[in-house]
């Protein structure tokens, strides 16, 4: 028997889930993170859910694994120092940038621009020239080279960045750089750009390539660390890392290429969320992961993750795909204020996170968070242990919202309520960033929450969005561990290909698409893929002639092949449309070319519940006093273990299991479909509609 282990390290909480593999039954198990040293937590994990499934950890034989490595190190600032090779009259390429100011028109007044990740006195230019076609103008002058390197190596480097301009055409000076760093650098991480992101625009390239060894000396240390001790524990594992873009890498693909992982961790939880959701039924999804620390949003339309080219944290944006996540400084440890300035609420982005974590956790925490409302108002219920083993402390809880109250002249429950109405009104801004700002109407898709809070919030962000039903699934505070856990092996290739489409053909174009799928499946083969399993998505980046904006569009080839280029102008007309209400008639011109392998999802059954009609009375175990829209209010508390297909909950109610729990607010309802999951509509919709129909 064999079994694959899901693993979400977050914020606060490091999530697990256990699989068999052969009966597709499931363990979870819910541990504090541990920020210091994040494999700790993660070996916590595997001991508490073996404990539970009652195995061994040499049973594991796959470790999926969504990491938060990567994004903090470059939120914190503690990445690599590194050096930087360009060519002779790029120095500085990364102090340029791009003109862009984040903000409104007065946004330069107060914005402060980040330090480049490799500083300009560590950047070092490198005697040769490559054409834009891939030509040598100019050879590379090695001896020069070897000595600016040996100055970086007196400045104690600690990762090298080659980027040389055009080497998307021709990487043979940037291979040849990478030789002679290896041998005047020994044992520092070099990362060429040709090798990272082979494609055009130099800021763009540079830059990503710059992030990729700022965080790789960090993300190596912490997967060899996690392997080794993993291999102490259950020596036939092989760990996998969970790429932005929502697919697996190998753990040397992962220490290589780091900057693929910089979303790592909620790529998992949509995921887990689209896998859920399929099985439901539902295909148009706006999904909603609530930690304690932040929460991430996402679309799904036709049961495809929105992808974007860019990734951004912090404010550091890099060319890497990505699952198309928004985030937001809004979760369970969010912490709330009164600045004196304006005498005005406000919640977060500041986080108590999970040491010492909101007062209510006991720990040492003093601040009022979004967690210490929630106890306040009474929407978890004393019974309830947090992950199956912490008690929360309401006197405590009360304590900290006090201050809150105090400040603005209220009672200690309409302050809560304003900072749980406050904290709603912050994640529905993200919400809308993926959904209205991108053409979406939020009311032509069904939500779905997850997270350790993110059922707390679901049915007032449903009533704020007009999105039905609000989806709870089973065992939603590990969702994104389901998703590590359920996802497969990813790889992609691109290729810079700017021309009009009247200087290329269709077949061109087709053969460079397989050229670089096949390219791409070589990874898949290391990993004994089937060549029967393998999915290929190819894609386009192209714009009107003479236009900066570029768009990503699929490419069916079967189609391009019978129609022509027709066929992606078509559908890049159509986005265009989509995105900015009209097209233009002018010519259309590709940029770059890219194709995606993915190998086949893991394929889990699970269980459907037994029908139990719409009486749920059995599943109480408590009534619970709530303050809920500023009325005291007496809620029935249910214990999802106990709820049975077809059964019905009114609201006000509230949901408990060992990782999570849901409120129902009054006037909504709440029915458990034959998956456990838990809809909740506005009371007297009936069900039957699904995501993607306007209701």
């Amino acid at each position: 028997m064999s079994y694959r282990l899901g693993v979400d390290v977050g914020g606060t909480f490091t999530d697990l889930l256990l699989v068999h593999e052969e009966t597709g039954r499931t363990w979870t198990a819910k541990v504090p993170s541990t920020p210091a040293d994040q494999s700790i937590g993660v070996l916590n994990g595997i001991a508490r859910v073996c404990e539970r499934a009652g195995i061994e950890p040499s049973q594991i034989k796959r470790v999926m694994h969504g990491t938060t490595v990567a994004t903090n190190t470059v939120l914190t600032g503690t990445g690599a120092k590194c050096g930087l090779v360009t060519t002779r009259g790029f120095r500085q390429v990364l102090q340029i940038a791009r003109s862009f100011v984040p903000g409104g028109l007065g946004g330069w007044v107060i914005y402060n621009k980040s330090l480049p990740l490799a500083p300009l006195s560590c950047t070092i230019e490198a005697h040769e020239r490559i054409s834009a076609r891939g030509e040598v103008v100019e050879p590379l002058d090695e001896e020069r080279l070897r000595a600016d390197l040996r100055t970086l190596k007196a400045k104690q480097i600690e990762a090298l960045t080659v980027c040389l301009i055009n080497a998307f055409a021709n990487d043979a000076h940037e291979r040849r750089v990478e030789e002679i760093a290896q041998e005047e650098l020994p044992g520092i991480p070099v990362s060429i750009s040709s090798r990272v992101v082979p494609e055009m625009q130099e800021y763009e390239r540079t830059v990503t390539t710059v992030a990729n060894s700022y965080v790789r000396p960090g993300v190596e240390r912490y997967v060899r660390n996690l392997k080794r001790k993993l291999e102490e524990r259950a020596s036939d594992a092989k760990l996998y890392i969970l790429r932005s873009d929502g697919g697996l890498a190998s753990a040397a693909s992962a220490e290589e290429f780091p900057v693929n992982l910089l979303m790592s961790g909620p790529a998992g939880g949509v995921s887990g969320a689209l896998w859920v959701a399929l099985q439901a039924g539902f295909s148009n999804l706006l999904t909603v992961d609530v930690g304690g620390t932040s929460t991430d949003v996402a679309l799904i339309q036709d049961g495809q993750p929105r992808l974007r080219r860019e990734t951004t944290v912090g404010d550091i944006t890099v060319r890497a795909s990505s699952v198309d996540i928004r985030t937001v400084g809004a979760g369970g440890g969010s912490i709330a204020h009164v600045p004196e300035l304006t005498g005005a609420l406000r919640v977060g982005p500041q986080s108590a996170g999970a040491d010492p974590g909101p007062a209510a956790y006991c720990k040492g925490g003093t601040e009022p968070t979004v967690t210490d409302a929630i106890v306040v108002l009474g929407y978890i219920p004393e019974v309830q242990r947090l992950g199956g083993d912490m008690v929360l402390n309401r006197e405590l809880a009360r304590q900290a919202v006090k201050k809150i109250a105090d400040a603005l002249g209220l009672s200690i429950e309409d302050a809560a309520q304003g900072i749980y109405s406050i904290v709603n009104e912050n994640m529905c801004g993200a919400l809308r960033l993926v959904s209205v700002e991108q053409g979406y109407d939020p009311r032509d898709f069904a939500l779905i929450a997850f997270g350790g809070a993110g059922p707390l919030h679901a049915n007032a962000l449903s009533r704020l969005l007009g999105s039905w039903p609000a989806i709870i699934p089973p065992g939603p505070g590990v969702l994104c561990a389901l998703g590590d856990a359920t996802t497969a092996i990813r790889d992609e290739r691109a290729r810079t290909f700017v021309r009009r489409f009247r200087d290329t053909s269709a077949e061109e174009v087709a053969q460079i698409l397989r050229d670089l799928a096949a390219e791409a499946s070589e990874g898949l083969k290391k990993e004994n893929i089937p060549e029967a399993e393998v999915r290929t998505v190819y894609q386009a980046d192209l714009r009107y002639h003479g236009q900066g904006l570029r768009l990503t569009v699929e490419i069916d080839i079967a189609e391009l092949e019978k129609r022509g280029l027709k066929a992606i102008s078509d559908k890049f007309d159509e986005e265009h449309k989509r995105l900015f209400t009209f097209a233009l008639d002018l010519d259309h011109e590709l940029v770059t070319l890219r194709a995606a392998v993915q190998g086949k999802r893991v394929s889990l059954s699970r269980p459907a519940l037994a029908d139990g009609g719409p009486d749920a009375s059995a599943a109480v175990v408590a009534r619970q006093p709530v303050y809920m829209d500023r009325e005291h209010l007496t809620a029935d508390v249910y214990d999802r273990s106990k709820l049975l297909a077809g059964n019905r909950m009114k609201g006000p109610a509230i949901v408990i299991e060992m990782d999570s729990t849901t409120v129902i607010l009054p006037g909504h309802e709440g029915v458990v479909d034959q998956f456990g999951n838990i809809l909740i509509y506005p009371e007297g919709r009936v069900p039957g509609n699904r995501g993607g129909e306007r209701r």
